[in-house]
């Protein structure tokens, strides 16, 4: 495995951590997914607000199961 494969999956796991930890805090949704995106924005990383929305319910769905 290439260096720069180990390194994007420990920051896409980190990222991925991090959201699952701001998507169970008690908060609002909206509340939220807007500090996801500023966090995200701080890392450099862009996503369209409504990719945001899918990643989301995708960690909620695979927490679901």
């Amino acid at each position: 495995m290439k260096p720069i494969n180990i390194i994007m999956a420990v920051i896409g796991g980190a990222i991925a951590g991090a959201a699952v930890g701001l998507l169970f805090a008690p908060e609002k949704g909206n509340v939220t997914r807007q500090k996801i995106v500023d966090a995200l924005k701080r890392k450099g990383v862009k996503l369209d607000p409504d990719k945001i929305d899918e990643l989301a319910d995708d960690i909620t769905k695979e927490l679901e199961k």
